[in-house]
């Protein structure tokens, strides 16, 4: 039986705003949430600790800036928008001592919960809206009429309202444009995971380097081997986002359709499929959350050389040389304006 999806109609804003939000960080979802939450008619307070570089960006969008604890104190909804390892510290220091019977704790990923990093008192509201897109995306769709779809889900419910808030959110941040599907913490974190380690992130960045690099090795033109595996690929992935696989491969060569259907499968083949099936296994386990726990707790050495390594890639080089050549691409400073909202 297909899964339901949540639209306009069958969430109601108004009992959210009879109450006070909390928005603790303002970060990529935080921000976004934030606003969209604010410019839906919403009562939004932001919680930052002390010295915070974002109360002064928050503040100059006309919102209220606390520090953590005492927006905890002043909320009703209190929506934890810190990355997922600095969770358990905020929560310890600042949200566990002002939390009151009654009020809802909401996230927007379901890492701290599922994996008990954090355990909250079965007294409080316990949900996630969980937009599937990052937070300037979300604030862009919102800022077009349109929305970003987002999971919904309920760990706790002893108010009996969490599904009423957690639909209100959600249209309140545009979710219910795009439609809102139930789900589970467990659900939500484990596939997530397993979507960005594998497909969405880990997946499509080593598929596009190991061919980068065949082509070049073979004596050909690092343009040309930029051209082929990166900056088509955005061309191919918007034509399976507007009208799946089989629409894709309607739209492209007859050539190009054979390719894929003949070779495609020879590359990711049955080894990447077993190879898929042990990072989920990582995943489900709980051995992927301890090891990214530890990798935090430790500095982030191994992260910082990884991450260090990819941007030192020549594709990244090549990449940027070409795309000061196109105009019409538009140039975003992704990690800068993101770290002002840090």
């Amino acid at each position: 039986m297909p899964a339901k999806i949540y639209k306009d109609k069958d969430a109601d804003i108004r009992p959210l705003k009879k109450l006070t939000v909390a928005v603790i960080g303002f970060g990529s979802q935080g921000h976004a949430h934030a606003l969209n939450l604010k410019e839906s008619g919403v009562n939004v307070i932001i919680g930052l600790y002390g010295k915070s570089k974002s109360r002064a960006v928050a503040r100059k969008m006309k919102f209220k800036v606390y520090d953590t604890g005492e927006a905890v104190k002043r909320a009703d909804v209190i929506f934890v928008a810190v990355p997922d390892t600095k969770i358990p510290e905020v929560y310890e220091k600042d949200i566990a001592p002002n939390l009151e019977k009654g009020k809802t704790l909401l996230f927007s990923h379901g890492f701290a919960i599922h994996y008990k990093t954090i355990v909250p008192p079965k007294d409080v509201n316990v949900i996630m809206v969980a937009p599937k897109g990052p937070g300037h995306i979300v604030r862009r769709q919102y800022l077009e009429g349109k929305g970003v779809p987002a999971l919904i889900a309920i760990h706790q419910n002893p108010g009996r309202d969490a599904k009423k808030i957690a639909l209100a959110w959600a249209k309140g941040i545009g979710a219910t444009r795009g439609g809102v599907f139930q789900t589970t913490f467990k659900e939500e974190t484990e596939t997530d995971l397993f979507g960005e380690q594998t497909v969405l992130c880990g997946g499509v960045t080593a598929l596009i380097t190991a061919g980068y690099e065949t082509l070049v090795e073979a004596g050909y033109q690092p343009e040309m081997a930029y051209f082929e595996c990166l900056h088509e690929m955005k061309l191919i992935v918007d034509l399976i986002n507007e009208s799946g696989i089989s629409g894709m491969r309607f739209s492209i060569s007859e050539t190009a359709e054979y390719g894929d259907v003949s070779v495609g499968p020879k590359i990711i083949d049955s080894h990447v499929k077993k190879n898929m099936k042990a990072a989920l296994k990582r995943v489900q386990s709980g051995a992927f959350a301890k090891e990214w726990i530890r990798e935090n707790k430790t500095g982030q050495k191994k992260f910082k050389r990884l991450l260090k390594a990819g941007a030192q890639h020549p594709i990244e080089k090549v990449g940027a040389r070409l795309r000061s050549t196109m105009p019409w691409i538009k140039k975003r400073d992704l990690k800068g304006s993101q770290a002002s909202y840090s």
